[in-house]
């Protein structure tokens, strides 16, 4: 048996974006993030664990972080 497929982060923001039927723009006005932003991050470009835990709070999502050993 195969292991599940593994979202990136950005396709996880913006599906979890979509369920609840909000625009980039919209998304930008919940979290105080630029709408621009937003869409570097569903792009799976760098950004900063300040910005991700805006976007994942207006998304009523939590972020994990976990060691590799």
């Amino acid at each position: 048996m195969s292991e599940p497929e593994q979202l990136s982060l950005g396709a996880v923001i913006r599906d979890a974006r979509k369920e609840r039927g909000w625009s980039q723009t919209a998304l930008g006005e919940k979290s105080g993030v630029s709408r621009p932003t937003i869409a570097r991050v569903e792009s799976d470009s760098d950004v900063t664990t300040a910005t991700l835990a805006k976007i994942a709070e207006a998304l009523g999502l939590t972020l994990e972080l976990k060691g590799r050993g």
